[in-house]
């Protein structure tokens, strides 16, 4: 009884203990956790939202773009996403590659397949003196490198969570009492609550392709959509592959249960096996 009396109390101690490590986590971030939203994509089930993915393109081509680089995206790979052979030559067509001429001079040629989404700045020190000192971050693996899976699921950021709050997040005006530094910018999802980039988004900015309303909201979700596409391309493979597996463990499993069963139940009894029945 006394034995069991401590086991519950240590349990519940450490359970109080957990809530208050992630509430005092909590605390100490000026940053508003950001809210979860709804994605096909989640789930054992869950597969890619193309229309979705596919304006988040159109969104980070005639936006992003501007700033922030797909330095691990071929243009190819667009095909996964729905687009054929004419239509990803001629999104890569519109972007310059750096090469090399037969002179050893460095040239551009108009992109093909096979390449990459190339920089917006020729190197690091070009972007920063383009944006206040400030390095716009890759956008390959931005949404892993934003998600943060605490023990409570309460207390998790996703990363597609986060991208949407960071582009919703922007304040004409901080808090009354908030001291916002010059060229800064008050977002209540940016941890510290100040960035260097500008509101890059706003409702009508662009134009779907498909008619869907370009509003800030809107937008941030399919970019979001597109931003998580980027970063694991082969997660529906991947979670179609695991199913295959867990079915075949399944059926593996039951067939060793009843060999197992038919086997020793002779056994038991004291009976000869016939090999052949086995």
């Amino acid at each position: 009884m006394l034995k069991n009396i401590k086991i519950k109390g240590l349990l519940a101690g450490l359970v109080g203990a957990t809530i208050a490590f992630s509430g005092a986590t909590a605390a100490e971030s000026t940053a508003k956790h950001p809210e979860r939203h709804h994605y096909e994509s989640a789930g054992i089930f869950g597969k890619f939202d193309i229309p979705s993915i596919q304006r988040g393109l159109q969104v980070y081509r005639e936006v992003c773009s501007a700033c922030h680089s797909l330095n691990l995206v071929a243009f190819r790979t667009l095909g996964d996403i729905g687009y054929n052979e004419d239509e990803i030559k001629a999104i890569a067509a519109e972007y310059d590659i750096d090469t090399i001429d037969e002179t050893g001079e460095v040239t551009s040629r108009p992109g093909i397949p096979a390449d990459y989404f190339p920089s917006p700045y020729a190197n690091e020190q070009a972007a920063r003196a383009s944006n206040n000192g400030a390095l716009p971050p890759d956008f390959s693996t931005i949404v892993k490198a934003r998600e943060h899976l605490a023990f409570m699921p309460w207390s998790s950021v996703y990363g597609e969570d986060y991208v949407i709050a960071l582009m919703t997040g922007y304040h004409d005006e901080p808090p009354a009492g908030f001291d916002l530094l010059d060229g800064l910018f008050y977002n209540d999802a940016f941890e510290g609550n100040q960035i260097a980039m500008t509101p890059p988004l706003s409702d009508g900015i662009i134009e779907y392709a498909d008619g869907t309303e370009t509003t800030v909201e809107q937008m941030s979700y399919d970019v979001a959509n597109f931003l998580a596409w980027v970063s694991d391309p082969t997660m529906q493979q991947r979670k179609e592959m695991g199913l295959k597996v867990m079915l075949f463990m399944f059926v593996f499993v039951v067939m060793l249960y009843f060999t197992n069963k038919r086997v020793w139940k002779k056994v038991k009894k004291g009976e000869d096996i016939d090999p052949s029945e086995v």
